[in-house]
């Protein structure tokens, strides 16, 4: 029987070569491309068609929630496995909602990526052991968008110029100065990106700015 492959995409350097060397050694699964940026990594996924992609949720050029949402409409037999720093529900969700199959943490993945890996092969779905209490709250696991509710969603340059901007702490009266347009058109391209992305408060907009890489520049 083949072994699994395995594809790991991440920008730094030591973390792509510590889980690299974690699945080499693993005689079960094999590792058949490394990637340090979301296109490059797509390119090779697109390439080499692996069982598993583990993918960094903030790179380069493409981010790890945009990539997953790729990969969920073009190529959905990848099983596509979360890595990141944020210990918070709403980068979680995003995951989840985005078509990934599993979310683990960068602290702990030295003990748990293969763990996590093997999960997602079968067909489960993989939270950290740090985040499984959110996966069990009073409100209901968001639901994995399709293909076309992702073209809906998709933001306008415009809308994702404001919310860039309001993420980085613009008033709408210096947003309206900075584009030459109304304030009434600022609130407006607003609304419409808040309400696309479901998002509910500033901080909020500062979490999806985050995945979007929006605040690498800070």
């Amino acid at each position: 029987m083949d072994r699994p492959r395995v594809i790991l995409a991440d920008d730094h350097p030591v973390v792509l070569a510590g889980l690299g060397g974690l699945i080499r050694a693993e005689d079960s699964m094999e590792l058949v491309g490394e990637a340090t940026t979301g296109l490059s990594a797509l390119s090779l996924i697109r390439e080499k068609g692996p069982d598993v992609a583990v993918i960094d949720i903030s790179m380069p050029e493409l981010n790890g929630i945009a990539l997953t949402k790729r990969l969920a409409c073009e190529l959905p037999s990848v099983r596509v496995l979360i890595l990141s720093l944020h210990e918070d529900r709403a980068y979680l969700n995003q995951a989840l909602q985005a078509g990934a199959r599993g979310y683990a943490l960068k602290k702990s993945a030295p003990q748990n990526l293969l763990q996590a890996i093997r999960a997602v092969l079968i067909g489960g779905l993989y939270v950290d052991p740090a985040m499984a209490a959110y996966m069990f709250d009073s409100k209901r696991r968001p639901s994995v968008q399709s293909c076309n509710e992702f073209s809906r969603n998709e933001l306008t340059s415009h809308e994702a110029k404001v919310l860039k901007l309001a993420a980085l702490g613009e008033m709408n009266k210096e947003i309206a100065r900075q584009l030459d347009v109304s304030v009434k058109t600022i609130e407006t391209f607003k609304a419409r990106g808040v309400k696309k992305l479901g998002l509910k408060s500033r901080a909020d907009i500062v979490r999806y700015a985050a995945t979007q890489g929006w605040l690498a520049d800070i």
